[in-house]
C-alpha cells in the first residue's frame, strides 16, 4: 500500500502581489505568503508605510519589495502589473467602506466605494490573469471579500452590494480561466480587528451586534486570515476555484 502524500503549502519560487498591503489584512496576507516562501510585492498608495513593512519582512528573512499602486486607477494598475509581472499569486485586500443608512447614501460615496471594491478589484484581477495567460502559467487569484457578501448589515447597503458583486465576477472569471489552470477564489472575513475597524469597535451598539452574531464569541484577528490565504495560494487547494472561504466565526451559519 502506498500512503497518500499531503500537497505542499510551500510557495517557494512563486511571486505574489498583495494589494492593500500597507496595514491590516493585506499586511497579514503579505507576511503569511512571505513566510511560506513566496517573493512578495506589497502594493498600496502609501509608499512610506509599504517600505517600512518591506524592511521588516526582509529583516526577518523574507523576500519582499514595495510597489506604489492605486487600484482605483485602472490604467495605472494595468500598466504597473504588466511591467512588474507575471505574478503567480494575487491577493487583493484593497477596499473601502463608507457606512451610512441607505436613505442617506450620497452618490459620491457610492461611486468611491464601487470604484475600488468592484471596478478596481475586477481590473486588478484581470490584469494579473492576463499576465499569467500570456506567460502560459497557472496561478491563484484571491480577492478579500466579506461575510457581507452573503448577508445584510446595518448601514452597509453599498458595502454589501460591492462584496456581492465581487463574488459574482469571481465565479465568472473562475469559469473562464479554468482552461488556463488559473484559480479564482475569495476569502470572506467577519469583522477583523484592524486600524480601519477601530471606529466600528468604538461603538458599543455595534460591538453588541457583532458579538451576538459571531457564534465563537470573539471578533476576528488578522492572524485568522493568514492560514487560509496560504492554503488558497498553495497547491493544497488545487481543486478549489470559483468559490469562497467564510472566516466568520459562524456568523452566516444561521
Amino acid at each position: 500500500m502506498t500512503l497518500p502524500s499531503t500537497p505542499s503549502f510551500k510557495l517557494n519560487g512563486k511571486r505574489a502581489l498583495v494589494a492593500g498591503a500597507s496595514s491590516g489584512i493585506g499586511l497579514g496576507c503579505a507576511v503569511a505568503l512571505g513566510e511560506a516562501g513566496a517573493a512578495v510585492t506589497l502594493a498600496a498608495r502609501n509608499i512610506d508605510k509599504l517600505q517600512g513593512a518591506v524592511d521588516q519582512m526582509t529583516d526577518a528573512g523574507m523576500q519582499a519589495e514595495a510597489l506604489q499602486l492605486d487600484v482605483a486607477n485602472v490604467a495605472a494598475t494595468e500598466a504597473a502589473v504588466a511591467a512588474a509581472g507575471p505574478f503567480d499569486i494575487l491577493v487583493n485586500s484593497a477596499g473601502l467602506a463608507i457606512h451610512s443608512p441607505a436613505t442617506e447614501t450620497t452618490e459620491a460615496d457610492f461611486d468611491a466605494v464601487a470604484d475600488l471594491n468592484i471596478k478596481g478589484a475586477y481590473f486588478l484581477t484581470r490584469s494579473v490573469a492576463k499576465g499569467l495567460i500570456a506567460a502560459d502559467k497557472p496561478g491563484s487569484l484571491i480577492n478579500i471579500s466579506s461575510q457581507m457578501a452573503f448577508v445584510g448589515g446595518i448601514d452597509r447597503g453599498v458595502y454589501c452590494a460591492t462584496k456581492h458583486a465581487v463574488e459574482g465576477f469571481t465565479k465568472a472569471m473562475a469559469i473562464e480561466w479554468a482552461q488556463h489552470n488559473i484559480r479564482v477564489n475569495t476569502i470572506c472575513p467577519t469583522f477583523i480587528r484592524t486600524p480601519l475597524t477601530e471606529q466600528t469597535f468604538s461603538n458599543p451598539d455595534r460591538v453588541k451586534w457583532i458579538t451576538e452574531k459571531i457564534k465563537l464569541g470573539r471578533v476576528g484577528e488578522v492572524s485568522d486570515i493568514m492560514g487560509p490565504v496560504v492554503y488558497l495560494a498553495s497547491d493544497a487547494s488545487a481543486l478549489m476555484t470559483g468559490t469562497h472561504m467564510l472566516i466568520d466565526g459562524g456568523w452566516t451559519a444561521d
